[in-house]
C-alpha cells in the first residue's frame, strides 16, 4: 500500500530540489548546474571503480548533458565576450575528456574534469560574493577566457 522508506525520501529530495530551483536566482542556478555536475562525477568515480560500467556511464551522461545542455547552453557570447567563448571551449574540453574517460574508464580523467568544474564555481561563488558586496577583490573568471 505505502512505498518503500526510499521512494519516500527521493520524493521528498526532489520536491526539494524543485523548489530550490524555481525560487533560485540565476546565479544560483548556475551554482546548481556546477554542483550536479560534480555529484554525477563522483557517482560515475565510485562506479567505475566498483565495476558498475552501466551505471558508470549513466553518471557520466548525465554530467555530459548538464555541462552542454546547461552550463554551455547558459553562456551568451554576445555580452559575455571573451570569457564566454573561453567558457565555451572548456565546456567543450570537458565534454570530450568525460567521453574518453567512459571509454577508457579512467579514473584520472574523471577527476581532471572535477577540479576544473571546482575552480569554475568557487569562480562563479566569488562573483556572486562580488556582486552583493562592491568592494570586494576582482574574482579569477578571466583566467578561463583563453582556456
Amino acid at each position: 500500500m505505502f512505498g518503500s522508506r526510499q521512494t519516500g525520501v527521493n520524493a521528498y529530495a526532489k520536491v526539494g530540489m524543485e523548489t530550490g530551483v524555481v525560487a533560485a536566482s540565476p546565479h544560483k542556478l548556475i551554482v546548481m548546474l556546477f554542483d550536479g555536475a560534480l555529484v554525477s562525477i563522483s557517482n560515475a568515480l565510485v562506479n567505475m571503480r566498483s565495476g558498475n560500467i552501466g551505471e558508470k556511464g549513466k553518471a557520466i551522461s548525465k554530467a555530459i548533458m548538464i555541462i552542454d545542455s546547461g552550463l554551455r547552453a547558459a553562456l551568451d557570447k554576445k555580452v559575455g565576450g571573451e570569457i564566454a567563448e573561453g567558457l565555451d571551449a572548456l565546456y567543450e574540453y570537458m565534454s570530450g575528456r568525460l567521453l574518453t574517460a567512459n571509454l577508457k574508464n579512467d579514473p584520472a580523467i574523471l577527476e581532471e574534469v572535477q577540479r576544473l568544474l571546482v575552480e569554475l564555481r568557487d569562480a562563479w561563488n566569488q562573483i556572486g560574493d562580488t556582486a552583493r558586496a562592491p568592494a570586494a577583490a576582482p574574482t579569477n573568471m578571466s583566467k578561463y577566457a583563453s582556456a
